[in-house]
C-alpha cells in the first residue's frame, strides 16, 4: 500500500521500531516517519508506507502539539525523569505563578537544544556524546509557541500538566527546564504525549493493536491516508499523454495545462482518471512544469 498511517506510538519503543512494526503489519518493504518521538513519549506519529516515503520531505511544515507532565524541584542530565539526578531543591510555586510565566514563553523565542537529542555535531549525534559524559556548545534555535496553558497542578506534590502548541524543532524537555528556571526552581518532564503532528491529530491515530485487528479482517486500507490528502498543494489534472510523459520524468508545457500557475510553486498532478502521479514545480519563465517527485520512480 502507498500512503500514510497515523499511529498512536506506545511508550518505551523507539520511532525506528514503531516504523518496523507498522511495516510488518502492512507487509511492506519500506516505511519511514516524519518526526521522531523519544522512547518515553507517546502519541501521534505519521508513518509513510512504500512510495509515500519519497514525499516525506514535501509534507507541509505545520506546528505540533503536546500534553506534557512536569515535576518541580528536581534536575536531571536528560531533563526528564529517566535521567540521572543532578540536584534537588525546595519548591514554592503557586498555580497563578505558572500561568503568568507561561505568558512570557508565548510567541517567538530562542531555545538551547538539550545534549540528549538527535541533533548532530561534526556528524555525531549529541546524545551519543552525552552518554560519554561530553558536553559541546550548541547554538540556540528560534522556536514559536502559539499556545501554552496549564491543565492541572498540585501544589503539594509540585506536579502538573500542560498543553503546548509549538513549531517543529521545539524540545518540550528544554521548555520545562526553562519554565522551572523562570520560576527560580528546577523542573523535569515526567511524561510527554504528542497530540498533533503534521496532518495527524491524536483522534485520527491508530494504536498498533487496532492495526492488528484491522489486518485480521482485511480492513487495513481503512487506516491508510492517500499521499495527496496529506500534501497541501493545489491540484492539476493532465491529459492521458501528459500523464505518461510526467510519470516518465518528462516536463510539461504550462501553456498546454488547463491551469494558471504561480511561479516556483509545487502542484499535485493527477491523471484523467484522478490517479495521483506525483508533484511538479512550476517554472513560469521557462513555461514548464518540472517533475519534483513522481510515484513511478
Amino acid at each position: 500500500m502507498n500512503g500514510f498511517v497515523f499511529v498512536d506510538k506506545p511508550k518505551d519503543i523507539s520511532s525506528f521500531l514503531l516504523c518496523a512494526k507498522v511495516r510488518r503489519i502492512f507487509g511492506e518493504k519500506k516505511s519511514g516517519h516524519t518526526g521522531t518521538l523519544d522512547p518515553m513519549a507517546t502519541g501521534a506519529m505519521v508513518v509513510a508506507l512504500s512510495a509515500a516515503t519519497r514525499f516525506i520531505d514535501l509534507l507541509p511544515e505545520t506546528g505540533k502539539a503536546y500534553e506534557a507532565s512536569f515535576l518541580f524541584g528536581k534536575e536531571t542530565d536528560t531533563l526528564d525523569i529517566t535521567g540521572n539526578v543532578l540536584s534537588v531543591c525546595d519548591v514554592s510555586v503557586k498555580e497563578e505563578e505558572i500561568e503568568a510565566v507561561f505568558e512570557k514563553f508565548k510567541g517567538e523565542t530562542f531555545q538551547l537544544p538539550p545534549m540528549y537529542s538527535a541533533l548532530k555535531k561534526d556528524g555525531v549525534r549529541l546524545y551519543e556524546l552525552a552518554r560519554k559524559g561530553e558536553s559541546v556548545e550548541r547554538e540556540k534555535r528560534k522556536i514559536n509557541i502559539t499556545d501554552i496553558r496549564l491543565l492541572s497542578y498540585d501544589e503539594k506534590s509540585h506536579e502538573g500538566k500542560f498543553y503546548v502548541a509549538c513549531s517543529a524543532g521545539t524540545y518540550v524537555r528544554s521548555l520545562i527546564a526553562d519554565i522551572g528556571e523562570a520560576l527560580s526552581t528546577k523542573a523535569v518532564m515526567t511524561s510527554l504525549r504528542r497530540v498533533k503532528a503534521n496532518a495527524a491529530s491524536i483522534d485520527r491515530c491508530f494504536t498498533l493493536e487496532e492495526l492488528e485487528k484491522l489486518k485480521e479482517t482485511d480492513r487495513l486500507f481503512e487506516a491508510v491516508v492517500p499521499i495527496e490528502d496529506v500534501l497541501s498543494f493545489e491540484r492539476i489534472t493532465v491529459t492521458e499523454n501528459q500523464a505518461k510523459r510526467f510519470s516518465n520524468g518528462g516536463e510539461l508545457f504550462l501553456e498546454r495545462l488547463n491551469k494558471k500557475t504561480k511561479d516556483k510553486v509545487l502542484y499535485s498532478v493527477f491523471s484523467p482518471e484522478k490517479d495521483f502521479l506525483g508533484v511538479g514545480i512550476s517554472d513560469n519563465e521557462a513555461g514548464l512544469l518540472r517533475p519534483k517527485k513522481i510515484m513511478s520512480k
